[in-house]
């Protein structure tokens, strides 16, 4: 088996984009580091044969969920504060209104477009990931995407 540090410095960063098209620029760190101390620690009794990629993409959607749910919980602040955004780090920062027009997709639609336009995943392991059929995981980013290009004004590419 290679090295974890290598199974991190391989798929790292496609596992932070992941995390970054399901739960934002915000939050995708956190879910990350998460997904990684996870991954390090299950790694020994991972099977030689196994697909590291699906492995590390189906521990982060675990991760995403468990921030999902954690922000429901979380109390709501009573008045808002100035602030002013940054884009520092986050590549396409410029690109608001479509970070917000993803945002706005249902769970589903944005984890199936994330699973396998980010992160390149066949619609058969998205399928395991998400539960359900490879046709569901398929129509769901269909359904995604024709969202997208509906309500994105930028328009999204074909």
């Amino acid at each position: 088996m290679r090295p974890f540090e290598q199974i991190v410095a391989d798929f790292g960063p496609m596992v932070l984009r992941v995390c970054r098209a399901v739960l934002g620029p915000d939050e995708a760190e956190d879910a990350w580091s998460e997904t990684f101390l996870a991954a390090l620690r299950a790694y020994p009794r991972l099977d030689e044969g196994a697909n590291v990629e699906a492995w590390l993409v189906t521990i982060a959607h675990r991760k995403a969920i468990d921030v999902l749910r954690a922000r429901g919980r979380a109390p709501v602040p009573a008045g808002k504060l100035p602030e002013e955004q940054t884009g520092l780090g986050v590549p396409g920062a410029a690109d608001d209104d479509l970070w917000g027009a993803v945002r706005a997709l249902p769970d589903k639609q944005r984890q199936a477009i994330a699973y396998h336009y980010v992160a390149g995943l066949p619609y058969a392991e998205i399928a395991q990931i998400l539960g359900g059929t490879s046709e569901a995981a398929r129509r769901a980013a269909a359904d995604g995407i024709k969202n997208l290009r509906k309500n994105y004004p930028g328009g999204v590419p074909s």
